[in-house]
């Protein structure tokens, strides 16, 4: 199965007071590009909504076989970067997992299993949960729901098409709480240095 990995990466970072959550130090690289890495790793080919072409993010991912996608409009919320993204997807891409790449926890252990996972049933949508069953990130979408994405507005994300779409929902839990363990203030990060 083609797959294809969309990291949302065109946000403002806006409550880090100052700093970039995605070029925080994740093992000696920046976060974005160890999540890019980690994607790659597990087999999809990966694309990145960036603010633009030159910014700092860009240089990140320069080493690695990751598509830029420049999303102009980025501060209209996280539906500008899921518009962009899904409508860059080639042709003969079957799924797209959207993975937002301020999770750090996310190894490619855990992607292998939800790209494994959807290839069992590639019929509906697949979303990662918590151990406990909170849902998550990342979710995968078959190549029919992208049509959707078009009509999302604002900064709810994919929300609207995993509502209308909820019979089609299934559900795969990764270890712990790290489906839901997205890092975006500096206190977050601090806390999770420490639990290293």
């Amino acid at each position: 199965m083609r797959m294809a990995c969309l990291l949302p990466a065109a946000g403002a970072s806006s409550r880090m007071r100052g700093a970039d959550k995605l070029l925080e130090d994740v093992g000696g690289q920046p976060c974005l590009a160890v999540i890019a890495s980690r994607a790659l790793a597990s087999g999809m080919e990966v694309f990145a909504t960036l603010p633009s072409l030159d910014h700092p993010r860009a240089r990140a991912l320069t080493a690695l076989d990751v598509a830029l996608i420049p999303v102009p409009n980025a501060a209209h919320g996280m539906s500008a970067s899921l518009r962009a993204g899904a409508a860059a997807m080639p042709e003969g891409v079957e799924a797209m997992m959207v993975l937002p790449p301020d999770m750090p926890s996310l190894e490619t252990s855990d992607l292998k299993q939800l790209v494994a996972a959807y290839a069992g049933d590639p019929e509906g949508i697949l979303q990662a949960t918590c151990r406990d069953g909170t849902p998550g990130h990342p979710v995968i979408f078959p190549r029919a729901c992208l049509s959707g994405f078009s009509d999302l507005s604002g900064d709810q994300g994919a929300a609207p098409i995993l509502k209308s779409h909820k019979a089609q929902l299934r559900f795969h839990a990764l270890d712990g709480q790290k489906a839901r363990l997205d890092l975006d203030t500096p206190e977050e990060w601090s806390a999770w240095r420490a639990s290293l």
